[in-house]
């Protein structure tokens, strides 16, 4: 495999370096350029040290914008900090390596990385995504997320996930205030949704998911009318139960909307594509992420000679890597294994 092959590995603190110059989503001291494939906090790490340490820290707009908002001590106005639009190439000083940011589909602004050199070599990091809004790219060396990288992480539902969603949410409107909860940028996608479906009921949310929200109407989507839960408006609605969507962050779900509808929208669920988990609260198996079955069909549409998984920010890296090979026929590395391991299957 050519050189950029050589230099392509997942390190023991989730950097995910390609080639000679560029580390992914996590601090790399000895990498001048990082990149940022988007803005959740497993993919933002390190990066105060990579903003004061790197010559260049690049993302997508969006990335930069969110990532902001999720976490406003980043300080994302330094000279050094440089947004890339989707196919616009990007060269280090006068090396022959050339950096591509490439659409993904999972949040607002999240981005596939490709590498290429002179002599034609191509390395392409996927970040995490959805099969269905992303498209594969041609690579020699490739290194995919394995979120869902076992076979037990199938969603072979024999229902529409998005017409459930809404349907269910319709019905329960009738009762007043529903709430929903799930990270950020899937709950931007719930109400794209509602909004396609021509729900117009009030949306009504927190600081963070509000701005979060604005940021992806900014950038494309079409979420509508939004209403703080502090402001007098969004306080009526949701004291006096009234027909509205409120959207929290998975992280208040145990604390709000006790009395209400209360929808989790998770991707770890593969049995039932919807199911109750408590009196007044119900999963949804939406997801922003490939399951298994995808992830090898993307490996299969990049013909990549040599694929490492991202063994980093899932348990299932292993199995991944054991499951492309025996199917693919293809030289697989889960990465990191540990300290100091790597393997070939």
């Amino acid at each position: 495999m050519n050189r950029l092959a050589e230099r392509t590995y997942v390190t023991n603190t989730g950097a995910v370096l390609l080639g000679n110059y560029v580390a992914c989503d996590a601090f790399s001291a000895d990498r001048p350029l990082r990149i940022v494939t988007h803005a959740h906090a497993d993919h933002l790490l390190g990066l105060r040290k990579s903003i004061k340490q790197c010559e260049k820290v690049l993302m997508t707009p969006a990335t930069r914008d969110l990532a902001a908002i999720v976490n406003p001590t980043f300080k994302l106005k330094n000279d050094n900090i440089l947004t890339l639009d989707y196919g616009k190439p990007f060269k280090y000083a006068d090396d022959d390596e050339v950096v591509t940011l490439l659409k993904a589909d999972h949040i607002m602004g999240a981005s596939q990385v490709l590498v290429e050199d002179a002599g034609g070599g191509r390395i392409v990091y996927t970040g995490d995504f959805k099969l269905e809004g992303t498209s594969a790219i041609d690579c020699d060396v490739l290194v995919v997320e394995a979120t869902y990288g076992t076979p037990a992480c199938r969603r072979n539902f024999d229902v529409d996930i998005n017409e459930l969603l809404v349907s269910m949410i319709e019905r329960r409107l009738r009762g007043g205030t529903v709430y929903i909860f799930g990270f950020y940028g899937k709950l931007q996608e719930v109400m794209q949704l509602l909004r396609d479906a021509y729900v117009e009921v009030p949306f009504v949310m927190p600081n963070t998911v509000y701005e979060v929200s604005k940021i992806c109407n900014n950038y494309g989507m079409n979420l509508g009318s939004l209403t703080l839960d502090t402001s007098s408006e969004g306080q009526e609605l949701l004291l006096g139960n009234l027909p509205c969507v409120a959207f929290y962050h998975t992280n208040a779900r145990f604390k709000t909307g006790l009395r209400n509808t209360r929808i989790l929208v998770s991707g770890w669920e593969f049995q039932n594509p919807c199911r109750q988990i408590s009196e007044h609260e119900y999963l949804v198996a939406l997801s922003d992420h490939s399951d298994f079955d995808d992830l090898i069909e993307y490996v299969k549409r990049s013909k990549a000679r040599q694929v490492i998984t991202d063994n980093y920010r899932s348990s299932h890296g292993k199995v991944l890597a054991h499951e492309i090979t025996k199917r693919l026929g293809i030289p697989t590395a889960a990465q990191p294994l540990g300290k100091g391991q790597t393997t070939l299957v």
